[in-house]
């Protein structure tokens, strides 16, 4: 059986998504909260259930919507809740919630339908970056999710930047690299609103994310609508094609992954195909 999970965590104790040696990850809660409540290898041996997600968000990234998936004999699921009432998932639900950590929940747990991959079966993932540039409306309560800065931040002149960069480009000038991994994305939506509150919500939707994108588009037009930096800069530094160290960083706790989403069932193996497809496009064109 493939298993679909539904999840939402507070990334500020947790060192992204990915497992790594020694350090506490999302993943690695996840996987080892698993291994416990379906009765796999005892602590300390490698859990047999690997999960994969749609989005790995950076360390303290947060997340509403994160979508991952597992893959589990129906016999080892249905044995797991003993003699519990619920149905197998709904008790793996309860039994997971049980075990993990206050900053991570599991909201669903539901069998995937045929074709379905949490990340290659993606339409697209939605991330909102919040942020306060007005003392009056900071609040303490959230500092763990909106970013506060002390300058006034100019959102029409954010807008028209944010507009040029937009479509499918390159934007390995916005991303981390790394070895193999290409930087062109389907970016479909970078929008800045003010909320009665107070609270700046920049919403960034695309096909997919590389490392550290996010954070960089609103490090770079944060530069720009504190007014330190020309409205053309963004569409400046997207062709360039070159990472500098002239684009900030946004730092993470003001970044949510919110929604991820998917096509109706009876297109999600087309889908995971034209995403390698494009992958494997991709990679050919950078290889040239």
């Amino acid at each position: 059986m493939r298993i679909r999970i539904d999840l939402a965590y507070d990334g500020t104790m947790f060192h992204g998504w990915a497992t790594q040696p020694g350090l506490r990850t999302v993943q690695g809660e996840l996987q080892a909260a698993l291994a416990t409540a379906l009765r796999m290898p005892a602590p300390g041996e490698r859990s047999q259930v690997w999960v994969t997600v749609a989005g790995r968000t950076d360390s303290g990234v947060h997340a509403r919507g994160q979508v991952a998936h597992f893959d589990i004999d129906a016999e080892v699921l249905e044995s797991s809740r003993g003699r519990s009432e619920q149905s197998p998932l709904d008790s793996l639900v309860r039994r997971l919630n049980g075990i993990l950590p206050a900053d991570l929940r599991v909201r669903a747990a539901v069998e995937a339908p045929v074709g379905f991959n949490a990340r290659f079966s993606a339409l697209w993932r939605r991330y909102v970056y919040r942020i306060v540039d007005d003392p009056a409306y900071v609040d303490p309560l959230q500092r763990g999710h909106v970013l506060y800065r002390t300058r006034p931040l100019d959102l029409s002149l954010m807008n028209v930047a944010s507009a040029d960069l937009v479509g499918l480009n390159d934007f390995a000038s916005f991303c981390k690299p790394r070895e193999g991994a290409t930087t062109i994305r389907d970016l479909r939506q970078l929008t800045w609103d003010r909320r009665p509150d107070g609270i700046i919500e920049a919403t960034v939707l695309a096909d997919a994310f590389c490392h550290s994108m996010v954070r960089s588009l609103v490090g770079c037009l944060m530069v720009i609508g504190e007014g330190r930096k020309d409205v053309s800069w963004a569409k400046e530094a997207l062709a360039s094609r070159s990472r500098s160290s002239s684009i900030p960083i946004a730092p993470a706790n003001g970044l949510t992954l919110e929604e991820v989403a998917y096509p109706p069932d009876e297109l999600l193996a087309a889908q995971h195909q034209r995403t390698m497809n494009r992958r494997e496009a991709s990679e050919l064109d950078r290889d040239r």
